[in-house]
């Protein structure tokens, strides 16, 4: 059954099936320990300091019989823990649904039909189309494949690609390792080639599962700002503490009360204990993240979030990004008898027929792609033969794919063999750069220089260029001619080069500018930030799309040959004075990085393919695509762009910019409203006045400072200018002195005027009650007042 698979005709299971099967098997994951109950979430939160001295207080007001204060101040415990369990529940459930999101996809057939879902929606039986750079979602077995390899270091520790063959008859899985085998593995990459393959095995029945390679789960990243934070709230614990026990002890000591003198010295202690810091670090982060998500950009770490508002330099791809990555045939140029062959435009003959002369370069187009296609430029050339070839003699849909010779690197075509239904023609047909199309053809010097001038034309009206070839193999010397009644697949050379190709000609392709693209370039401009573009067509290309986004030419465009020829120290100086790169590939973005670096820029780098990966973990920022993006790209990246459109970058960076500017805002304020909270537990103690401020006091100024960090300056829109200044130094400190500055004279401001307000209660024999009463309420009025001064603190000014 398996030998006699036919790819073409393949129906899968049935989404009925593949429910039934979901529903008793359950979803194709490994075990986690990272998602957390709301147990887990109240165990975390009964052990904040905080949560403790609330508790301690509590119990210290039931010890002298104040039944009211005690309740009063167990309810702020059971109210401040439910906040915690109903935000921590809903961070919880947001990381989920990113995880979920940034999870493998996988191409299954089902019905029929050829649908993407996500990974742990496969289920055993169900067909995978496997391409390069996917991740295998499960265990399966090959029932088709050309040029099949996958990288099974994770498994085996060999760095080297494996071969994969059909499997035939009925096999059993067997364990990874060695060439040649019919079985690829869940976790595995596809590094060359496709196949279709169907599914063993799933979840902790794969080879994964079994050795437990992913069930250690990757631990939420901690930021320099996170650890910044931890490192400031352990020391401030640790002076809270001691002058806890100073207190209680100075206190116990002169009054005699040692009851009292334990409530004062834990209202210090809350006083101090700035807990809120680490609490709105993470909640600015986390709430960051799903804000960046609302502009079609996922966050896979939270430093992405952190980091991504100080970008210095945006490198992006021109195809699908700058672009719409839907192509369409442009023009089409034959070479045939004609000593200067010119190309035939269809948009200026649109509603004609198809010239015959053109024919044959259109049905080779055809053949050199998938039967069903997912590349744009394939998609295209598709739709240009049902459009004007259909019910004639240069489609064939009855024609067998015998091999295929993939793109590489070394050579940039890619060749399909095909065998007609009667078995009498045997035809190659290859596409690719016209100047590996060129080296295909052993085309001569004079050749190669009349093409290059005819790609020039076409290229410098913004058009990608694309060389087709053919070879046919009937009549062709040996070792091409093929016995009887077929060809011998085992006697096709191993590499393209050594057919006997023929040049057919060019085509051109538009792929029109995306519309919210030029004004997206401008509003980077304004914000100090730099545009570089980065692609593989021709330098005419580039720069025509570059004129029509508005993007600034610096010096002249460098390609990808000239890259090759320059040493890192050329190319650190060749990259301040040039923003163009073409005919460029993968591996050179990894350069362009490093370069960049060394030149203290902040670098946000664009990609979607394997090779891109080493590229995106050296950026500060790696921007994966997550349309057209490979899985290993996405793994790769600290930001997702899930439409593949530039304007989300920018909005990304706008709201970065955002993110930042009400964290310091937020930060600020905490300075400021702890130097009264300090202040007023202190100065009574030290001067044997009255106590101001009790534990039941200071759990209540919590639970205003809680919401007007984490709700009301989080949620302060952009300021007007966010998009109007450079960039921020990264190494920039939250903490800088004008904020500290601003932050303790707004604190000691309040300072002043509270004890003021208590010293005039006290001196006009107000009472006690009646004193802490109006400190208290005047402590209230003053931190609603920094609150609303906060939200117009502009940081830049800070």
């Amino acid at each position: 059954m398996v030998a006699t698979f036919d790819p073409n005709t393949a129906i899968g299971l049935s989404e009925l099936n593949a429910i039934a099967r979901l529903k008793d098997d359950g979803y194709n994951e490994l075990p986690s320990a990272e998602s957390r109950n709301l147990l887990s979430i109240a165990w975390n939160t009964i052990q904040d300091p905080i949560f403790l001295l609330l508790v301690g207080g509590g119990i210290i007001y039931w010890i002298l019989g104040d039944l009211q204060e005690a309740l009063i101040l167990i309810g702020f415990v059971l109210f401040i823990t439910g906040i915690s369990l109903y935000q921590e529940g809903k961070t919880e459930h947001a990381l989920e649904a990113l995880r979920d999101l940034s999870s493998p996809r996988a191409l299954v057939i089902r019905d029929g039909e050829r649908k993407r879902i996500a990974g742990r929606e496969v289920v055993r039986g169900d067909f995978l189309v496997l391409a390069e750079g996917d991740r295998v979602s499960a265990d399966a077995i090959v029932l088709s494949c050309s040029n099949l390899s996958t990288d099974e270091s994770l498994l085996t520790g060999e760095s080297l690609p494996v071969r994969k063959v059909t499997a035939v008859g009925n096999v059993e899985m067997a364990r990874p390792g060695g060439d040649e085998l019919p079985f690829v593995y869940s976790g595995t990459l596809v590094v060359q080639g496709q196949g279709i393959v169907q599914v063993k095995a799933i979840g902790a029945q794969t080879e994964m599962g079994k050795i437990g390679k992913a069930l250690q789960k990757i631990k939420p990243e901690t930021t320099p700002l996170q650890q910044e934070m931890n490192r400031l709230v352990s020391r401030l614990f640790g002076i809270a503490l001691s002058l806890c026990v100073a207190i209680v002890v100075i206190y116990g000591f002169t009054t005699g009360d040692w009851l009292k003198g334990v409530l004062a010295g834990i209202t210090l202690a809350m006083a101090i204990l700035p807990n809120e810091f680490p609490v709105v670090v993470t909640i600015f982060l986390a709430l960051g993240a799903w804000r960046i998500s609302q502009n079609h950009v996922l966050a896979r770490r939270a430093s992405a979030v952190e980091t991504v508002g100080s970008a210095t330099v945006l490198c992006v791809d021109k195809t699908g990004t700058l672009t719409q990555n839907q192509m369409a045939v442009q023009q089409l140029l034959a070479y045939n008898q004609a000593e200067n062959p010119q190309p035939y435009d269809l948009g200026l003959h649109s509603s004609e027929a198809l010239p015959e002369a053109v024919h044959q370069l259109v049905e080779f187009c055809i053949l050199a792609s998938q039967r069903d296609p997912f590349d744009p430029m394939e998609k295209a050339f598709k739709q240009l033969g049902d459009r004007y070839l259909a019910h004639t003699e240069h489609l064939h849909s009855d024609w067998k794919l015998l091999r295929e010779y993939p793109l590489s690197p070394h050579l940039l075509a890619m060749s399909h063999v095909w065998e007609s239904a009667d078995r009498k023609l045997y035809e190659v047909a290859a596409k690719g750069a016209p100047e590996a199309i060129a080296d295909l053809c052993h085309f001569t010097p004079q050749q190669q220089q009349m093409m290059a001038a005819q790609v020039s034309q076409m290229a410098s009206q913004g058009l990608r260029v694309l060389g087709v070839a053919k070879a046919s193999l009937v009549g062709a010397p040996p070792p091409f001619l093929p016995p009887h009644p077929s060809l011998n697949i085992d006697r096709l050379p191993e590499k393209q080069h050594d057919f006997p190709f023929e040049f057919i000609g060019l085509v051109g392709l538009s792929d029109p500018v995306r519309p919210t693209v030029k004004a997206a370039i401008q509003e980077c401009y304004s914000a100090g930030i730099r545009v570089v573009m980065i692609t593989g067509d021709y330098p005419e290309t580039a720069q025509s799309i570059a004129r029509q986004v508005g993007l600034m030419q610096m010096g002249a465009i460098v390609t990808g040959a000239e890259l090759d020829g320059m040493s890192d120290a050329e190319l650190e100086q060749r990259i301040q004075s040039t923003n163009i790169f073409a005919r460029a590939v993968p591996e050179h973005k990894l350069r362009l990085v490093n370069a960049l670096k060394s030149k203290g820029e902040v670098v946000a780098m664009t990609g979607d393919g394997v090779n891109d990966a080493p590229a995106l973990k050296a950026a500060q920022i790696g921007i994966a695509m997550g349309e057209r993006g490979t899985d290993v790209a996405r793994e790769s990246a600290a930001l997702v762009l899930l439409d593949d459109d530039f304007s989300s970058i920018v909005q990304a960076v706008k709201l970065g910019r955002r993110i930042f500017d009400n964290l310091r805002k937020a930060m600020s304020y905490l300075i400021a409203i702890h130097i009264p909270i300090a202040g007023m537990s202190l100065i009574p103690v030290l001067f044997k006045l009255p106590l101001v401020l009790l534990p039941v006091h200071v759990a209540f100024l919590h639970l205003i400072i809680d919401p007007a960090c984490s709700i009301v300056l989080e949620a302060e829109p952009a300021e007007a200018t966010v998009m109007q200044r450079p960039p921020r130094n990264p190494k920039e400190p939250l903490f800088g002195k004008k904020t500290l500055s601003l932050a303790v004279l707004q604190g000691g401001g309040i300072l002043a005027i509270v004890l003021a307000i208590f010293a005039i209660a006290l001196y006009r024999r107000q009472g006690e009650f009646d004193a802490r009463a109006l400190t208290f309420t005047t402590l209230i009025l003053a931190n609603l007042g920094l609150i609303l001064s906060s939200r117009f603190n502009l940081a830049p000014q800070l």
